[in-house]
Parts: C-alpha cells; sequence; structure tokens
C-alpha cells in the first residue's frame, strides 16, 4: 500500500500538486480522489490526492491529517479532465478540482480574527482602522465575513502590521463541511399486544387516553409494513415521542436513525407515454448515433442541426435509451436553469427514478444527495446547466449539449474560465463516451471546425407535430410536418413617422388582440429586464453608474431602486445630478418591467406572466411560471432571453420580438450571429401545434442582412455573408483571439 499522496490543495491561485505521507492509521481510507485536511504553510487546507506513490518527490513531507470524505469525491477521468482544462485554459488544477465537489462539501482555509483589549495605535492605516472598527462592533469575525463586507478591498495586506502591533490575533482554520446526510427519526412496526385487557395494560396507565394513543400507533405502523417518519406517526394518531419510547422499550416497535434523500425532483410523478414513432429523417439521425453508441464507427463528435420543434428531444431520449441499456450513464446539458424543469420532466417521464438534477438555485443539500446518488451509480441521468457538466459520472457514455450555440456554456465572470462544449469534446475523448451537439442555430466558428474536423453534421429541416394536450410527440409519424411560423418585420422607423411613440407597433397589438379573442397564447421577447436600461441627467449627461464596479444603473419601478445588472449593487434614485446637482434625472429606454405595464395599459383584460432573472430570483421561480403558463392561467408571457430557448408550448400562437436591435448594437464581432440565433430561436416558440403560429419582428434595422436572413430562416444565407464578413476583418474562425485583463487594487 503506497505511503505517499500527491494532493492538490484547495487554493485557486495554487498551482502544481504537493506530496505529503499518509500516516499508517488512515492509510486504508486514503485513495485517488480522496478529499483529506492537510498543513499547507501557516494554514490547514483541504486537498484532493490525485495519485498514490510509494516514494515522495522530496525529502521531508507533511503528513495527511483527515480523511474527510471516505469515498473518492472525484473519478480518476475527472482528474485526468480536470488537469487538461487546467493545461488549456491557464487556470490550476485545484480550480477545476473544486468545481466537481459541491457546495458545502468544499471549504476553503479561513482565519478567526478577534481583538485585544487596549489603546490602539494612533498610526493605523484606514484599511487596518476600518477592520478593527469592524472588530469593535460586531466582535469576533471569520476572513469570509470580512470579504463579503469589504469586497473591493485587499484587507488580507493588513493583518500582519496588526498582529506585530498586538492589535488583534489572526488564527487560520479549516472550517468543516456544512452539508451532511440528512438523517430522520423512523418507527417501524415489530409486534402487536393481544386484544384483551392484559394485552392493554401492558401499554400503560389507562387516564388521559393514553392506551388508546398507543393502540393507534400500533394499528398505524402495522398498516405501513415500512418505516415511517415520527412526525407522521405523531400527527396521524396523537402520540408524543414519550409514547414512541414506551412501545419500543416493550419491544412492539423499533426506533432508529433513517436517511432521506433530499430530492428536488421528488414532487414530480411519471406519467408514462408511449415512445413515439420516429419521422423517417429522425431515423436517419438516430442510424449514426446508434453506430457510435454500440461501437459500430469511430467516435466523433456529432452536431444535431435541426430547426425549432423538429424532435431533437426525441433524439436525445432515444440515445440516451440505448446508452443506459448498455450500463452506462448519461449526462443531459442545458444553457439555461429556465431549461431544466421542462427537460427533467421529459426525461423523467420515459425514466422515473433514474434522473437527477443539478443546478445552482437548488439547496446545497440537494445538491450534495444528488451529487452522492451518481456517484454511487443509484442515478444514471444527470439534467442541468453547465455545473451539472462537473457530476461523478461512473461510467460516462453519452454527453449531450443542447443549444449548444449558447454563450450561457462559457464560464467568463469567474475563474475557472472555460468553454463547456470544449470540456465535454475532451471528456468524452478521454472517456470514450459519445458527444451528441444540438442546435437549430449553430455557431458559424462550430459549424467551421465541424467541417474541418469532418465530423458528422446530421440534419433535421423539418418540424415535428406537437399534441395541445402536451410536449409529447404524436405516436405516429406526421404525414405533414407543420410550417415555420411566418415572420412579419416592422420597420419601427416608419411606426415613429405614423407618430406611434409606443414599444408596440400597429400590426403587434392587432396580432394581440386577436390572439387574446381566440384563447391562445403569446410571448412578448424583450431582452432587456428593469423599467429602463439606463438613468442619466439631462442638463450634463452624466449617467448614473455602480460605484463599485461602473457598470450603468438599470431602474426598478417595482422596487423603486437603482440595480446594477453586473454585480447587484443598489441605491436609490437621487434627487439631483451627481455632478451638476441638477434636477432633471431622467430614466431612458425600457425593459421587461416597464413593457409589462405597457401591454397591461392596452389590454387590461389580458393575464400577463414576467420571466426574468428578477422574477425568477428565488428558488422553484421557474417551474411556478413556467407551469403557470402552460396551465393557460396567463394570456401573454413577457421575458428575456431565458423564454427564447428551447421550450414547447403548443397554445403559443404569436411570438412578438419588441426590439431587435437590442443584440445588434453591442460591441461585439458575434453580435450580429446572436441577434440571428436569437430571433431564430424565439420565432420557434410559435406555430408548434395544429393552431400554427406567427413573429411579429420590431427592428429600427431592417435592412440589416442578420434582421433579414432571420425572417426567412435562412441560415445558409446568413452563415454566407458572416463568414465573408468575418473573413475580411480576420475575426474567428479565420484568426483566434486572446483577452489579456489586468486588474489592480486602487
Amino acid at each position: 500500500m503506497p505511503n505517499f499522496a500527491r494532493i492538490s490543495v484547495n487554493i485557486a491561485q495554487v498551482s502544481g500538486v504537493f506530496d505529503y505521507s499518509i500516516p499508517r492509521e488512515i492509510r486504508a481510507q486514503v485513495s485517488v480522489g480522496s478529499l483529506v485536511e492537510v498543513p499547507f504553510g501557516r494554514q490547514v487546507v483541504q486537498g484532493i490526492v490525485v495519485e498514490l506513490i510509494e516514494e515522495a518527490s522530496v525529502p521531508e513531507t507533511k503528513p495527511v491529517t483527515a480523511v474527510i470524505e471516505t469515498e473518492a469525491v472525484v473519478t480518476p477521468a475527472q482528474i485526468q479532465l480536470a488537469a487538461e482544462l487546467a493545461r488549456v485554459n491557464f487556470s490550476t488544477l485545484s480550480s477545476f478540482l473544486d468545481l466537481m465537489v459541491p457546495p458545502g462539501l468544499s471549504q476553503h482555509a479561513d482565519v478567526r480574527l478577534h481583538l485585544l483589549t487596549g489603546q490602539l495605535p494612533d498610526k493605523l492605516t484606514p484599511v487596518q482602522a476600518r477592520i478593527t472598527s469592524l472588530l469593535a462592533k460586531r466582535g469576533d469575525l471569520r476572513g469570509s465575513q470580512l470579504d463579503s463586507t469589504l469586497p473591493d478591498i485587499e484587507w488580507r495586506a493588513s493583518l500582519p502590521g496588526l498582529v506585530r502591533q498586538g492589535v488583534l490575533t489572526s488564527q487560520a482554520f479549516l472550517p468543516p463541511p456544512n452539508v451532511r446526510p440528512k438523517v430522520v427519526r423512523t418507527a417501524l412496526f415489530l409486534a402487536d399486544v393481544p386484544d384483551n385487557e392484559d394485552g392493554l395494560a401492558l401499554l400503560g396507565r389507562n387516564t388521559g387516553n393514553i392506551r388508546e394513543r398507543r393502540k393507534l400507533v400500533l394499528d398505524f405502523l402495522k398498516s405501513e409494513a415500512i418505516p415511517v417518519q415520527v412526525t407522521w406517526v405523531y400527527v396521524e394518531t396523537g402520540a408524543n415521542i414519550a409514547d414512541l419510547e414506551k412501545l419500543s422499550e416493550l419491544g412492539l416497535i423499533l426506533l432508529s436513525e433513517t436517511e432521506v434523500w433530499r430530492d428536488p425532483l421528488a414532487h414530480l410523478r411519471p406519467v408514462l407515454t408511449a415512445s413515439p414513432v420516429l419521422t423517417s429523417e429522425q431515423e436517419m439521425v438516430m442510424a449514426e448515433i446508434h453506430a457510435q453508441i454500440q461501437g459500430k464507427s469511430k467516435l466523433k463528435p456529432i452536431l444535431l442541426y435541426g430547426i425549432t420543434g423538429s424532435g431533437k428531444t426525441e433524439i436525445y431520449l432515444k440515445a440516451v435509451e440505448e446508452t443506459l441499456a448498455l450500463g452506462k450513464q448519461a449526462v443531459i446539458l442545458v444553457p439555461e436553469i429556465s431549461l431544466t424543469p421542462q427537460t427533467a420532466k421529459r426525461f423523467f417521464a420515459r425514466f422515473p427514478g433514474k434522473v437527477g438534477l443539478i443546478h445552482s438555485r437548488l439547496s446545497a443539500g440537494e445538491r450534495y444527495d444528488t451529487w452522492r446518488r451518481v456517484r454511487a451509480g443509484q442515478l444514471s441521468i444527470v439534467v442541468g446547466p453547465r455545473s451539472a457538466f462537473f457530476a461523478p459520472l461512473l461510467h460516462p457514455g453519452l454527453i449531450v449539449i443542447d443549444e449548444c450555440h449558447d454563450h450561457s456554456y462559457h464560464q467568463e465572470d469567474t475563474p475557472p474560465r472555460y468553454h463547456t462544449v470544449a470540456a465535454a469534446l475532451t471528456y468524452a475523448e478521454q472517456t470514450g463516451a459519445v458527444a451528441l451537439l444540438g442546435s437549430a442555430t449553430p455557431g458559424i466558428e462550430m459549424m467551421a471546425q465541424f467541417e474541418h474536423q469532418k465530423w458528422p453534421v446530421l440534419s433535421l429541416p423539418n418540424r415535428v407535430a406537437t399534441s395541445l394536450g402536451g410536449d409529447h410527440p404524436p405516436t405516429t409519424p406526421a404525414s405533414v410536418s407543420p410550417p415555420m411560423p411566418a415572420i412579419e418585420v416592422v420597420d419601427m422607423r416608419e411606426e415613429l413617422r405614423s407618430s406611434n411613440r409606443t414599444a408596440l407597433s400597429k400590426a403587434l397589438k392587432l396580432e394581440l388582440q386577436q390572439v387574446l379573442d381566440r384563447g391562445e397564447q403569446a410571448i412578448l421577447f424583450l431582452n432587456r429586464r428593469g423599467s429602463a436600461s439606463y438613468v442619466f441627467c439631462r442638463d450634463c449627461g452624466t449617467v448614473l453608474r455602480c460605484s463599485r464596479c461602473n457598470t450603468q444603473y438599470t431602474w426598478h419601478a417595482n422596487s423603486a431602486m437603482l440595480v446594477c445588472h453586473s454585480c447587484n449593487h443598489q441605491r436609490q434614485m437621487p434627487k439631483t445630478c451627481p455632478t451638476c446637482q441638477g434636477p432633471n434625472i431622467r430614466q431612458f429606454g425600457m425593459g421587461t418591467e416597464s413593457l409589462e405595464k405597457l401591454v397591461l395599459e392596452h389590454f387590461p383584460a389580458a393575464r400577463t406572466l414576467r420571466w426574468d432573472a428578477d422574477t425568477a430570483r428565488f428558488k422553484g421561480a421557474h417551474d411556478l411560471i413556467l407551469d403557470h403558463f402552460t396551465q393557460h392561467r396567463a394570456d401573454i408571457l413577457i421575458g428575456t432571453q431565458m423564454l427564447a430557448k428551447g421550450l414547447d408550448l403548443p397554445l403559443v400562437t404569436l411570438v412578438g420580438v419588441v426590439l431587435a436591435d437590442i443584440s445588434l448594437n453591442l460591441p461585439d464581432f458575434r453580435s450580429a450571429e446572436r441577434t440571428f440565433q436569437l430571433i431564430t430561436q424565439v420565432s420557434g416558440r410559435a406555430g408548434r401545434s395544429s393552431l400554427g403560429g406567427r413573429v411579429v419582428l420590431q427592428t429600427f434595422s431592417p435592412d440589416h442582412y442578420a434582421i433579414k436572413y432571420a425572417a426567412a430562416y435562412d441560415f445558409e444565407g446568413f452563415k454566407a455573408t458572416e463568414l465573408d464578413y468575418r473573413k475580411k476583418m480576420r475575426y474567428p474562425p479565420f484568426s483566434r483571439m486572446l483577452k489579456l485583463e489586468y486588474r489592480h487594487s486602487n
């Protein structure tokens, strides 16, 4: 058994691995992937064992002090993936391994600060004075608490001076994991008492209905035949803990601690449906995928290019079915958390009890339990956004990335930065899994990569009929494919010339009224939340910006607050301009909040729902909004890009793109591509049933090629024009771009 372990310590800025000795008493508990506690400098930190070795590479080693998780927290394949991602993305191994450990289990080294009594020195720096002031007011603080209180201040550099002067003490410590299995007390029936006076006497005194309560407990547990949580026993029988403990003493029931899984899908009840008959186009697509899953052809990434409503999800379901039949696991990635409810329901209905859901809006306990069930092989399918990609699959066989073009698959804001699609292709190659990428609007660069590598691109050019009763295709192939909804382009410059200064054109208002009259549903898409896009002074032109990150504020009328959509800093609207003290502070532009208000002004009887990052902030909000709309408790759904992707809503017959120019005018060479993709995607929400559909696209740039090609559903035309533009400008895929960003605290 190896005496040493090579360990990646959980400090994001520290690269490389370090050799530690394994004490004899814990040697049997340590394996590759173990989560351990080790000393590192003056700190105690978590680390993950990446390799067991016979000899250390240094003459003196420190010992592993404890094993935090007895079972491996990452698989050997994940360690290999993390190493490759760290190399490719110029990051550290530990930062990628940290993505693979669920929140709560992964902990970082911290310090505990204690202010010593006595007179403070006269000469303190402003930061030191701030630290001592906080400690005096709030008592002992952890470093993580100071991080949240002083988010933009490098306060740690000020600690050594305070410690040397005897102002405070700083003690390093490692917080214990704050998630653990959930355990409840249960009761199980073992034996009954004789149904006579002597038997009842065993249950206790015949006063205060004690005997009756305890007899009720026995009768209730006898009818259940499985362990029952004691809280349910109390509710059903009126008994208390003393009653249960007495019955346990008599050997009539068994009281025990039982673990319960925190499952975010526990509320779902599978509605089993017959697997639909594939169309001839779907059959051709499945033939290629089948060959790779069965090992009959060489593994290559597959791009499934299918228009909206063409039945891509059914292809995913069939591919998962074949993968599970081989004893392997699958991960299904979607770009937004908003898409997880509908996707999880589709897979849960086909594979009940085998689906796990992972995303950041779940509680730490739910993520921890789902992660453990995946690790134990109890769940075969994982559904979620990019964070679900790092689930510990023991036997990965299929990686599906739906809407693979979507920018949400890039992690850019926080390190480690990576592209989920590129990571998935690497993981599939390393593990022998099939990589299946799906999109109605594949990216220009991705298409170029597939053409260059000669990887298969499979096509679904026609829609599949959807029943009004649900989101499942019929059990017989549709003889006539429903057409894509017609797109009417409205030139908003003409609306202004005709004195219509609202955000709703005459054509869109007319279509909305007809939808309401027919009892159907509509979607209004505006890719900007809030009430006004920015706030400025009409006297001097100053735009109000966030004091933390310099992003312009967005006005939210509902909360009467200015909100920064980058760092979430909030403040009240100033009465005067901070630059010139003028009183003329005004809001400009429109967001989803103000659009909803405008719609209700024109259609007061309409039932509206708003779906954006503000309304979906709370846990379960995505499920609630989607269920509310699919059950036709609302007529008009107003939202941002989260409603443009992947949703199957048969009653939606109208989509209104309120302002297509928002994404078109972004300072990004991909702005035309993203505009084309967004218009195509959101247009695909209409006309997915026999009711048909229509799209009204409002724009101030009707002659732009992205608008023209999107209105005609002409991907090939757009692709040719965009490639020509990028070739002239030397943009990707004809070059590679590198962003160098330098930061320093003031």
